[in-house]
């Protein structure tokens, strides 16, 4: 039996599994993009939402689990895009999930009447939106939670306490010493409150298997019947 380092706080990973379920997440593509809920399409697949402060790597983390260089965009002024942008999973010609890209939060240049009109609406997203399955919230942990996190982690707990899956994920975890990365995660735990939390580093792409396989994993939970991706068409 082979044994597979892995770094610090990582779960064991089956090699097989994670191939499986990047090769997944590399069928991401553009679905469409909204400036307000109501323009959201309906959809009846499982919908993970990624959310977090405009500077705690998200649209970074999203462009390496689906080993793309520009589905996500990434502005070099940090939560100036102020829309929901959604991308299908899925073999071509069927979608079986969909990632949601929430706006950045928190970046002092946006005006204030624009940051609490996108509070709102991210509020009234997560807690409104039928088809979300999960929610995966981004943290610098050299920074920790954050007022507006801690705010968003209660207007979901209702939720997680109903089954939506919850992930707390430690970005840029490579500028943490080791003990720092043990620590933070320790912290991260406690915090997370019903969900999971775990490391990742886009440029030592620590974690990257293991989120893939947790959002593979819920998306699986979710679609018993899908089990190899074959999930309807999504559509409005």
């Amino acid at each position: 039996m082979s044994v597979h380092l892995r770094p610090q706080g990582s779960p064991a990973i089956d090699p097989v599994a994670a191939r499986a379920a990047l090769g997944w997440l590399h069928t991401a593509r553009f679905l469409t993009t909204a400036a307000q809920l109501d323009q959201l399409p309906r959809l009846d697949v499982p919908e993970i939402a990624f959310v977090g402060r405009s500077n705690a790597g998200k649209s970074t983390a999203i462009n390496t689990l689906t080993q793309q260089t520009q589905l996500a965009f990434a502005s070099r002024k940090p939560g100036r895009t102020q829309h929901i942008n959604l991308f299908a999973l899925g073999r071509q010609g069927q979608t079986d999930a969909v990632l949601a890209d929430l706006p950045g939060y928190g970046y002092a240049a946006v005006p204030l009447a624009d940051k609490q009109r996108w509070q709102r609406v991210m509020a009234s997203y997560l807690v409104a939106r039928e088809n979300l399955a999960g929610v995966v919230l981004l943290c610098d942990p050299r920074h920790g939670l954050t007022e507006l996190d801690e705010a968003l982690l209660e207007v979901i707990r209702p939720r997680v306490e109903q089954g939506l899956r919850f992930l707390l994920l430690l970005t840029k975890a490579d500028k943490l010493t080791r003990a720092g990365q043990a620590r933070a995660l320790s912290i991260a735990r406690l915090q997370a409150g019903g969900g999971e939390a775990m490391l990742f580093s886009a440029l030592k792409r620590q974690g990257v298997d293991a989120v893939a396989l947790w959002l593979r994993r819920l998306v699986q939970e979710r679609t018993p019947v899908a089990h190899g991706g074959a999930g309807g068409p999504a559509g409005s």
